[in-house]
């Protein structure tokens, strides 16, 4: 069947006429205004705000639900070539992430002096729960339209995949598994330990000073009734507990709370039960909008300059956690600042040696290029005008910097410049270990943790995150 592009010149519209539009709000939805809100206001949204369930509420109710019934009138009834006057509306119950809003326009008055319908509005929620009601008045459209479809604009399915909240679903299914949770002293990393369970994604083990925990419980008013506690002197006793945890196979995670990474780190690589042939590293696993896929970015907070055999391990663990998400053939890209091999650029010579060790199955299980600067890396038109003739060129999912600088700036430069929401890890140890940040948002919080879990569960198969 044809689709067609059509309006309603005012000589066809009837008192009565009606037109209805459904759709599921979907997390890009709402940050689509949140965007838009940063844009308008010439500045950023400040993060927790943007990731605060209320104030995306309220966005929603009034920013989707009045654009949907808005974009009725202009695409249905009467359509293209209106021109509206007036809008008016009264707002009810919120609309949430998840919820099925149907928006509906009537008819209700028509003056053929001005040429303008009168159309009552109203959005609701699937189950009738009323969002909005009013009215709007527009000016129809004097030439009728009627035409095929044309070219589409490149929306795919009907929003970009909301690739967090699919990483916690994930996480979902792999755990909940028995996480040692380190020196959560503060609101932040207590929140986030206990939002991680409520989600069922972990098992918490609280291991800091119990006081101090205590405190933190009720800094933040949360209840850890049920919850199981480890009492101890400070944050490098509370590391030492968790990789003693960790070492007996009482645990299969370890989770970051108030305690710097290296004084975790240093606990665990202490514990010969937990080393492995590898060395440890981490991973920022990042959501980019506007990016068709997931970017991980390595080593952003462990290895500061990193040799050729610690690099090759930091490729070949981000590679693991591509897999776990799904990812079967990741493509990496080894960064530098040039495309070429350079003689007086080491990070070039040290990503040909990778490339050479990956031809040579010393690396497994993905695609490997590189010397790639960034937007080689990143933009297929960039690899294109360049002449780069690469698999992963222009494609990337996995980006590996020369070292913790670049990979800090690259991760902490799509976060606050891009709006990307990131959730890290680090691997290479017997367990993972959940590095969360306290500038992180309850939501990046609950992700890391997610990831955890599914490495955790040594879950390769749980499902394609694009």
């Amino acid at each position: 069947m044809t689709r067609l592009v059509r309006n309603r010149p005012f000589p066809d519209l009837r008192v009565g006429d009606t037109e209805s539009v459904r759709r599921l709000i979907a997390h890009t939805d709402i940050r689509s205004f949140v965007t838009f809100l940063g844009d308008v206001l010439e500045d950023s949204v400040d993060l927790e705000l943007a990731a605060d369930p209320g104030f995306r509420a309220v966005l929603s109710q009034g920013g989707m639900a009045v654009s949907l019934l808005v974009g009725l009138v202009a695409t249905r009834l009467p359509g293209p070539g209106t021109r509206l006057r007036r809008l008016s509306v009264d707002i009810g119950n919120p609309l949430r992430k998840g919820d099925v809003a149907v928006a509906e326009a009537t008819i209700a008055k028509l003056d053929a002096d001005s040429r303008t319908a009168t159309l009552d509005i109203r959005c609701s929620r699937a189950d009738g729960t009323p969002i909005l009601s009013g009215r709007i008045e527009a000016v129809a459209p004097d030439a009728p339209i009627s035409r095929p479809f044309g070219r589409p604009v490149a929306l795919e399915t009907d929003t970009p995949p909301d690739r967090l909240e699919q990483i916690e679903e994930l996480g979902r299914r792999a755990g909940p598994v028995r996480t040692a949770v380190v020196n959560p002293i503060d609101a932040p990393s207590l929140s986030g330990a206990l939002d991680a369970t409520e989600a069922g994604l972990i098992t918490p083990v609280l291991i800091a000073p119990e006081a101090a925990l205590r405190k933190a419980a009720r800094d933040a008013r949360r209840d850890m009734s049920g919850v199981e506690t480890i009492d101890c002197v400070n944050a490098e006793a509370a590391a030492r507990n968790a990789a003693s945890l960790a070492a007996k196979g009482e645990c299969g995670a370890i989770m970051k709370g108030k305690i710097h990474t290296d004084a975790l780190l240093h606990a665990v690589l202490d514990r010969r039960e937990l080393r492995t042939g590898r060395k440890l590293s981490h991973v920022f696993v990042e959501d980019v909008p506007g990016y068709l896929r997931l970017l991980f970015v390595a080593d952003a907070a462990v290895n500061i300059a990193p040799d050729l055999s610690t690099l090759r391990d930091i490729v070949q663990n981000a590679i693991d956690l591509a897999h776990a998400l799904g990812i079967e053939r990741p493509r990496v890209a080894m960064l530098s600042a040039v495309e070429t091999v350079t003689e007086t650029i080491p990070s070039t010579i040290a990503a040909a040696a990778i490339c050479k060790m990956a031809d040579r199955g010393e690396i497994t299980g993905a695609d490997v290029d590189g010397p790639l600067a960034m937007d080689n890396a990143v933009s297929e038109q960039a690899a294109r005008i360049k002449g780069i003739a690469s698999p992963v060129a222009g494609r990337a999912d996995i980006l590996v910097a020369p070292d913790i600088e670049a990979a800090n700036i690259l991760a902490k430069d799509l976060d606050y410049l891009a709006g990307a929401e990131a959730a890290g890890i680090a691997l290479g140890a017997r367990v993972p270990i959940a590095l969360t940040s306290r500038a992180d948002t309850a939501r990046e919080r609950r992700a890391s943790a997610a990831l955890a879990a599914i490495m955790a569960a040594g879950n390769g198969h749980g499902g394609d995150i694009p």
